[in-house]
């Protein structure tokens, strides 16, 4: 049996203190998904019992190359919580991660409820805005270590989100040049395109997954969408930037020291 009330204290310490634990996975066997996700939910309460709202949710593994790579069939996601938001040109602070990571992404603002399945434009009609957007991934394994169940506990290693300026619904997502910068040079070069295939895809793979975790995704909410590069090691950094073509520039700064 998995302690789920055990885990999740342990993954919630971790983020909270900021200090490395070994990965669940060797220590205690493989964490199957659907307990996997029954830890997610446990931290993230944790978080909401500490005053924090959902305000959305997060895919990861939405790159094919990276499915096939890991042996994978289908996305993961994670939950976004109210004290995991920086503004557009705010401050984040290192002090409060591990050792974070950074991706360039998509983000859309959603004006209708979505969950389990809907069409592709099902999907479109329940956004309200499309986002240029960053994410900070911080694993709170050792080593940033981890096997599929470990990293689904761990809200998919989402750490904190940056959202651009909101756009108009109707913006075209399709083959997006994005430049992500860190300190002034360009660290990835990628395109929506790599969001699996068309981002839209994601969006419609969140209202599947997290309706079948019980979770209806909310108007009002943000769903990011997925890396278009690899991630970037933030490192020392002070500056973060992404220039994601018509969709426009969001980035951070850094403040405190470095791992």
């Amino acid at each position: 049996m998995v302690d789920i009330a055990d885990i999740a204290a342990r993954l919630d310490a971790a983020a909270r203190d900021a200090r490395a634990i070994p990965q669940i996975t060797g220590q205690e066997g493989e964490l199957a998904l659907n307990d996997a996700y029954d830890i997610q939910r446990a931290v993230i309460d944790h978080r909401l019992a500490r005053g924090a709202t959902l305000v959305g949710v997060k895919m990861g593994f939405t790159s094919e190359a990276k499915m096939v790579q890991m042996g994978l069939k289908d996305q993961i996601w994670g939950r976004l919580t109210s004290d995991m938001v920086v503004a557009d040109g705010g401050v984040l602070d290192r002090t409060r991660f591990i050792h974070p990571r950074v991706e360039p992404e998509v983000a859309v603002r959603l004006k209708a409820p979505l969950t389990g399945t809907v069409n592709y434009d099902g999907a479109l009609a329940a956004v309200d805005a499309v986002a240029p957007a960053l994410e900070v991934i911080d694993s709170r394994y050792e080593n940033f270590r981890f096997a599929l169940g470990d990293v689904v506990a761990d809200n998919a290693s989402s750490s904190a989100f940056v959202v651009g300026p909101w756009l108009p619904a109707e913006t075209d997502l399709a083959d997006v040049a994005m430049e992500m910068s860190v300190d002034g040079t360009v660290v990835e070069r990628g395109s929506s395109d790599a969001i699996l295939g068309d981002p839209i895809r994601s969006l419609i793979a969140a209202a599947r997954l997290a309706g079948a975790g019980g979770l209806t995704l909310q108007p009002g909410w943000t769903v990011m969408l997925g890396g278009a590069t690899a991630a970037a090691a933030i490192g020392s950094a002070r500056l973060v930037s992404l220039d994601a073509g018509r969709l426009g520039r969001v980035g951070f700064t850094i403040a405190g020291g470095a791992a």
